[in-house]
C-alpha cells in the first residue's frame, strides 16, 4: 500500500493531513487542537481504541463510512466548524470498490458483533448479508470524494494498528 500516494490525494481532494506513527501521538494532537470546543465524536472503536472516540477510507483518497443510526455520517456532513477523520492506516484500501467492501464485510459485522447485535453478519461474522435486522449497523454508506465546501477538514492519520 502506497501511504504516501493515499496523503498525496487526500491534500488533492482540500484535506488537511496529519499522520503520526501511534494513536498516543494522534490523541495528544487531538486534544490540544480541540480543546476548548464543542466535539461530537461516531462510534469508532480506533477513537476508542486511542482513548478518545470515529472512521474508514481508501489509498485514492476516498473516505468511507458506514452507519447504522446516523451519528457517524451526520457530523461529517454538515453543521461543524472542522471536522476530523481519525483513521489507522491499517484500514487502507488499494480501490473504492475495496473500502466499500471492507467496511460492509469487515468492520460492520465486527462493529455489530461489538454491540452484541443478533444479526447475521454480528453471529456469523464472516460478512454483510444485506439483512432486514432491527439492529442493522450498515443502513447508510457515505463516500467523501472530496472535502465538503465551507467545512475545515482534517485527516488524523495513524500507522498504528488501531480499530476495526
Amino acid at each position: 500500500m502506497d501511504q504516501q500516494r493515499f496523503v498525496d490525494n487526500l491534500k488533492r481532494r482540500g484535506y488537511e493531513v496529519t499522520v503520526f506513527d501511534t494513536g498516543a501521538q494522534a490523541a495528544a494532537y487531538l486534544n490540544e487542537a480541540i480543546d476548548g470546543k464543542t466535539v461530537g465524536f461516531g462510534d469508532s472503536e480506533t477513537m476508542l481504541s486511542m482513548g478518545l472516540y470515529d472512521l474508514l477510507s481508501s489509498e485514492t483518497g476516498e473516505l468511507v463510512n458506514i452507519d447504522g443510526t446516523g451519528n457517524r455520517v451526520a457530523g461529517s456532513l454538515f453543521g461543524h466548524e472542522k471536522v476530523y477523520f481519525v483513521v489507522s492506516l491499517s484500514k487502507l484500501c488499494p480501490t473504492l470498490d475495496d473500502a466499500i467492501f471492507r467496511a460492509r464485510n469487515v468492520a460492520a459485522p465486527q462493529n455489530a458483533a461489538r454491540h452484541g447485535f443478533s444479526n447475521p453478519c454480528a453471529l456469523k461474522g464472516d460478512r454483510c448479508y444485506d439483512c432486514s435486522a432491527r439492529d442493522r449497523i450498515c443502513n447508510a454508506l457515505v463516500v467523501h470524494y472530496r472535502k465538503m465546501r465551507g467545512i475545515k477538514m482534517e485527516v488524523v492519520l495513524i500507522r498504528e494498528t488501531l480499530g476495526l
